[in-house]
């Protein structure tokens, strides 16, 4: 699990924001807004002392840079739509799941939705200060290593029922060609592992194979 404490996390931040290109761009509000956004970002990033090891625009090369950079966390300063970042993310994420911050100035339901499928872990619409910076990502990292835990927990659980199945059913297969009772089935199944060095289900499984075979 992450350190939600540690600043020497690899911190990759991509940026979806439009510079302005002249001045009466410059004098648009909402732009300065998340101009303003972006600014206290990095200064909150520099002063809590996390490691940012790169800046990149959320572009189509977006997979494959975060691929080649494997950031251990991942900050989004985003426009009011950042949805192809976020469906970049998705399929990043499945592979390796990292904690995703999404700062943003006007949030919305659907870009809600796909900050929640990508894996988002904290979703920060306007109002950032940059002392909240290292708070935010450290219950983001917090709130990552939790759902992971739990993940692993639920995906523990249905291996164990998934393999529980495979046993049952080898045990069928003893009982039926050797007159077994399901107990006498479960220690000769328990024997044979243990004689082969292999694991119950492993041979629970070979046994079911053997079977489709014969028929």
């Amino acid at each position: 699990m992450l350190d939600p404490h540690a600043t020497s996390l690899r911190i990759v931040v991509i940026n979806t924001i439009s510079h302005p290109h002249d001045l009466e761009q410059d004098r648009d509000p909402h732009l300065e807004a998340q101009l303003q956004r972006s600014r206290d970002l990095r200064i909150g990033l520099l002063q809590a002392g996390y490691n940012v090891i790169a800046s990149i625009p959320g572009d189509i090369y977006l997979i494959e840079r975060l691929t080649q950079l494997q950031p251990d966390l991942i900050i989004i300063d985003a426009e009011s739509d950042a949805r192809d970042v976020l469906e970049d993310l998705v399929m990043v994420s499945r592979d390796a799941p990292r904690p995703i911050v999404l700062f943003t100035e006007e949030g919305n339901p659907s870009q809600l939705a796909a900050a929640m499928n990508a894996g988002v872990s904290a979703y920060v619409v306007a109002g950032l200060q940059v002392d909240r910076v290292k708070p935010v990502l450290e219950v983001a990292v917090a709130r990552f290593n939790a759902d992971q835990k739990l993940r692993n927990e639920l995906h523990e659980t249905k291996t164990k029922l998934a393999e529980r199945k495979i046993i049952d059913k080898a045990k069928g297969v003893l009982m039926s060609k050797h007159g077994l009772s399901e107990e006498a089935a479960y220690q000769k199944l328990r024997k044979q592992a243990m004689e082969k060095n292999l694991r119950l289900v492993d041979l629970a499984q070979r046994i079911l194979d053997v079977a489709d075979l014969l028929g």
